[in-house]
């Protein structure tokens, strides 16, 4: 069984992650009180996942897993994109960037609201090696938040073939067979069988 020790101090994804792991027959290890926290300083999703994995497998010793995931809208250039967890400052909460990315698209119609999460899971291990898959959800952003489920942007983002729900109004475990995590931790597991 591989082990991975999980670089994300995010509780929500960290949670979502493990559960995902776990049922691929991963064994999950919780990123260490003390392991150092690291600066996203790459302008790329790849960049700061490969960041993040690499200081937590030097760190702790372990095969280290990181994502990063970004929101990217058609009708905002591809924003926040990289800049999706800070999109409405550093110290912004959930709520504060689903308001500031309603604001962006207030007037826009339902047809120009099209949008996509993308995850990028990197694996780095103690000997310095390391590698990145992604995962692809499309969608578009509602209105107005919906459903009290998941986090972040979870309650503006319409995946595409959840019936007109948000991920918000999804159980978690419809979320992970349809998000851009699971598919990226799915394409992870596929990688390590395959070689």
């Amino acid at each position: 069984m591989t082990t991975f020790v999980l670089a994300t101090a995010n509780p929500h994804k960290a949670q979502e992650m493990r559960d995902i792991l776990t049922a691929l027959g991963f064994d999950v290890l919780e990123r260490p009180e003390d392991a150092p926290d690291v600066d996203e300083t790459s302008e790329t999703l790849e960049g700061n996942a490969l960041l993040k994995a690499q200081v937590l497998a030097s760190a702790t010793g372990e095969p280290a897993l990181a994502d990063d995931t970004g929101l990217f809208v058609d009708a905002l250039d591809g924003r926040p994109g990289v800049y999706s967890a800070r999109y409405a400052g550093r110290s912004a909460s959930d709520a504060d960037n689903v308001e500031k990315l309603l604001a962006e698209l207030d007037g826009v119609p339902d047809t120009m609201r099209v949008a996509r999460f993308r995850s990028v899971i990197a694996v780095a291990y103690p000997d310095g090696g390391s590698f990145t898959v992604e995962g692809l959800l499309e969608g578009s952003i509602a209105k107005s938040p919906r459903g009290s489920e998941g986090f972040g942007y979870d309650p503006v983002f319409v995946p595409a073939g959840a019936s007109g729900r948000t991920l918000a109004e999804l159980t978690a475990e419809q979320k992970n067979e349809l998000s851009h995590r699971g598919r990226a931790l799915r394409a992870l597991a596929e990688k390590l069988t395959s070689e």
